[in-house]
C-alpha cells in the first residue's frame, strides 16, 4: 500500500513567487510541492498536493484524505486567523497534521498571531520560509 501525506495551500499561496517577495521568498507553489514531495520521499511516502482559493475545496480535500493519507501537511493562509470550519475538518478527519507559515507570523501583524489550529496540530513550523514545509514532513513522519 502506497503511504501519502495530503499537501494542502490555502488562499494566495498559487500567488508564491510573485507575491510580496520580501515576505515569502521567490519560491513558487510549483518548488513547494516539490520540496515537499522529495522531502516525503526519503521516508517512502507519496503526496498529494491541493491548492485552493476556496475553503470548501480545502475542506473536502481533507475529508478525502481520510482512508488515503496516513498525514497533512497545511499551510491555511488567511484561514489560520478565520475558519472554525477548517480545524473541525482536520480535527474531524482524526490525522495529524502540520501547520506551516512561511513567514514569522508573530512578528507581523496582531490578528496574524492567532491561529485556530495551534492547539490541536501535532507540529507547527513557523516562519522557516518554504524549507519549513520539508521540515513540517520530516517532524510529522516522526511521529507516526
Amino acid at each position: 500500500m502506497t503511504r501519502r501525506i495530503l499537501l494542502v495551500n490555502g488562499p494566495n499561496l498559487n500567488l508564491l513567487g510573485t507575491r510580496e517577495p520580501e515576505l515569502y521568498g521567490t519560491s513558487t507553489l510549483a518548488d513547494v510541492e516539490r520540496l515537499t514531495a522529495d522531502a516525503a520521499a526519503e521516508f517512502g511516502f507519496e503526496v498529494r498536493a491541493v491548492q485552493s482559493n476556496h475553503e470548501g475545496v480545502l475542506i473536502d480535500a481533507i475529508h478525502a484524505a481520510r482512508g488515503e493519507c496516513e498525514a497533512i501537511v497545511i499551510n491555511p493562509g488567511g484561514l489560520t486567523h478565520t475558519s472554525v470550519v477548517l480545524r473541525d475538518a482536520l480535527t474531524g478527519v482524526s490525522l495529524p497534521f502540520a501547520e506551516v507559515h512561511i513567514s514569522d507570523v508573530y512578528a507581523r501583524e496582531e490578528f496574524r498571531h492567532h491561529s485556530y489550529l495551534h492547539d490541536v496540530a501535532a507540529v507547527r513550523v513557523i516562519g522557516r520560509g518554504v524549507a519549513g514545509y520539508a521540515d513540517a514532513v520530516r517532524e510529522l513522519v516522526a511521529q507516526l
